[in-house]
């Protein structure tokens, strides 16, 4: 009889272990996964981030380039009032 005893515990201890190791693979799977989820997400929002300061740099050297337009408009409209000046003077 404690054979018997001893042989069922072996047997639990057996499929214990068999789903022990069935969880542990299924578990670090998960982890595995979330892990890789959770880096893609980072890659995404680093993305995201230099597309914006990419944009960002962009919109400043417009914005520049229009103020330089603006300023050689502004003096070429002098320079066309001082050369009808010269011209009716």
């Amino acid at each position: 009889m404690e054979n018997g005893y001893i042989i069922l515990g072996i047997i639990a201890l057996l499929f214990l272990s068999m789903y022990g190791f069935s969880y542990f693979s299924v578990a670090r799977e998960k982890m595995i996964q979330k892990r890789t989820q959770q880096k893609e997400l980072e890659k995404a929002e680093l993305r995201r981030q230099a597309r914006i300061k990419n944009q960002e740099l962009i919109d400043e050297r417009v914005r520049k380039f229009n103020e330089r337009k603006e300023e050689i408009q502004h003096e070429l409209m002098l320079l066309n009032k001082m050369k009808e000046k010269q011209k009716a003077g």
